[in-house]
């Protein structure tokens, strides 16, 4: 490898486009860093309860699943630019709406509609459409490492934002503006950020289209309603510590600012960010499945380990660390997916895995809220580790004998 081989960012076999598609996911992840550690505290501050912000995440995240099964019934239509197109529409107007509408019923509903992500990861339209895309982008070779890039980029450039979550706080302390308009204001930069990734959308060179002609799931039908089946309950799980939710947690239990939950989840983007370079490696050298799993299991007995933590200084400690192994399953999942199916049923198979994930990660934030509005105590974090872990064995169990081609 030479040095100009060494100083590149992307795989050598990556296309422009896929630089453009690398970037628009590092633009959507500076609003959602920020976005998912202010989002708890604003809402707070409009009046609700924890209960009611965990209905709100919940139906945030039904409406992302919404999108997702609208767009995998109508992707063979839709070129990409256009399906780019109407997302980046949409975060316009969800940014608009969370910066001036106040009603909670009314936000509910532009919560719905909208691509708001308070999870900490990306759920949006967004990334089944890129996640269907970004193969075509690159040499077969070089596929896990593009998704570990566009991982990292999303992980590093999120934790930017969360790392910046304390200065609209810090804004309002220190002239005539009130902490809830300063919020307000970044909602309006969210929308702004959609403006963005629109224009940089439009200059894709590859317009992709799926195939009319081939069906939307052929011969790895039932695969992949198996993995969907594990995705799914790894959501649920995960659907009990999204991002806005954690801080929600660290809040009431540790007393922890908005400036220092925004501290604690740069930190632990930066080493997620990391960590992606360690599943690259790892994934070459015990394959795509064991990356997952065993990247994974530790992680989850982490998130239950800071549930009894009994001061501030040991959740976080806990939190750290499992943010460095967190993450390493999401590029080896998504190269493992794209892999073992055929170019023609991607698009779909990016809907049909993602969709039930959105849904049932949709059922846990509001069950979730309800327990942190009655104990300080992080049953969340329990119930989600140990689900998440049955996912990892369950996994580990089913699709160690199935691997993509390049595992041969």
């Amino acid at each position: 490898m030479d040095r100009a081989e060494r100083r590149r960012f992307l795989p050598a076999s990556a296309t422009p486009d896929a630089r453009r598609i690398v970037t628009t996911r590092g633009i959507r992840a500076f609003g959602d860093g920020i976005i998912g550690v202010i989002l708890p505290t604003y809402l707070a501050l409009l009046g609700f309860s924890a209960a009611r912000i965990g209905l709100l995440v919940t139906v945030t995240l039904l409406g992302s699943a919404a999108m997702t099964l609208g767009l995998g019934l109508v992707s063979h239509r839709l070129t990409s630019r256009t399906t780019f197109g109407l997302a980046c529409c949409v975060m316009i107007g969800t940014g608009i709406g969370f910066a001036l509408v106040h009603n909670y019923a009314a936000l509910l509903v532009v919560a719905f509609v909208g691509t708001l992500n308070p999870s900490g990861g990306d759920v949006s339209v967004f990334l089944p459409a890129e996640q269907s895309v970004l193969p075509r982008f690159v040499d077969s070779r070089d596929r896990t490492s593009l998704f570990a890039r566009y991982a990292l980029t999303g992980s590093l450039v999120g934790a930017a934002g969360a790392a910046l979550a304390g200065v609209p706080e810090a804004v309002a302390r220190s002239t005539s503006i009130t902490a809830r308009d300063a919020y307000a204001v970044v909602f309006a930069i969210y929308a702004s950020l959609g403006v963005v990734s629109w224009s940089i959308y439009r200059s894709l060179r590859v317009d992709v289209r799926a195939d009319t002609a081939t069906k939307p799931l052929g011969p790895s039908r039932a695969i992949v309603y198996r993995l969907a089946a594990l995705f799914s309950l790894d959501t649920f799980g995960s659907g009990f510590v999204t991002q806005a939710l954690l801080v929600l947690w660290l809040h009431r239990r540790f007393s922890l600012s908005v400036a220092e939950a925004g501290a604690l989840f740069a930190i632990t983007g930066v080493l997620s960010a990391l960590s992606t370079f360690a599943a690259e490696h790892l994934a070459r050298r015990i394959g795509l499945i064991r990356t997952m799993v065993y990247s994974h299991l530790p992680a989850n007995v982490l998130l239950i380990l800071a549930a009894f933590a009994p001061r501030a200084s040991f959740a976080i400690a806990a939190l750290v660390v499992r943010s460095l192994c967190s993450q390493m399953d999401v590029p080896a999942r998504t190269s493992y997916v794209m892999a073992i199916v055929t170019p023609d049923e991607r698009p779909a198979v990016a809907s049909i895995t993602n969709v039930p994930r959105s849904l049932t990660a949709a059922a846990s934030p509001v069950l979730a809220g309800w327990m942190l509005d009655r104990t300080d105590f992080g049953w969340p974090l329990v119930i989600a580790g140990s689900l998440k872990a049955i996912y990892d064995i369950a996994l580990l169990v089913m699709f160690r004998s199935i691997r993509p081609p390049e595992e041969e």
